[in-house]
């Protein structure tokens, strides 16, 4: 059985670590995920927001919440342990199988692919 595991936990909007935002705040953030017991991760992003900022970013009347983590306020250590408890939860016989999973907290990079077979013209 193979079990997924947080690796590592980054962002291009801010230094996770350090970050501290003042008021309503949204960044994207990119989690490596990979089988727990073998070397490898794949991307996951999603956006660790505040409701608040959420309802100001809005583009209409509806917006889909898929891949969207709400927090009242940002705390790396417990994001790094809920999104670490995610992925622990993940388990398939096959990484893909664990993968598309994983799939529904973050926007799997390879959540689409599909592989050239030379006869596809």
């Amino acid at each position: 059985m193979i079990v997924a595991k947080l690796k590592d936990l980054h962002s291009t909007d801010a230094e996770l670590e350090t970050f501290r935002p003042d008021g309503p705040f949204g960044i994207n953030v990119f989690a490596m995920v990979g089988p727990a017991s073998e070397p490898g991760e794949e991307s996951f992003q999603f956006t660790v927001c505040t409701p608040e900022w959420f309802a100001q970013n809005m583009k209409g009347d509806f917006m889909l919440g898929s891949h969207f983590l709400f927090v009242r306020e940002y705390d790396y250590d417990a994001l790094k342990e809920f999104v670490s408890g995610c992925c622990r939860k993940c388990m398939g016989a096959t990484w893909r199988e664990v993968a598309q999973k994983l799939s529904w907290f973050g926007h799997w990079e390879f959540e689409n692919y599909m592989p050239y077979s030379g006869s596809d013209r």
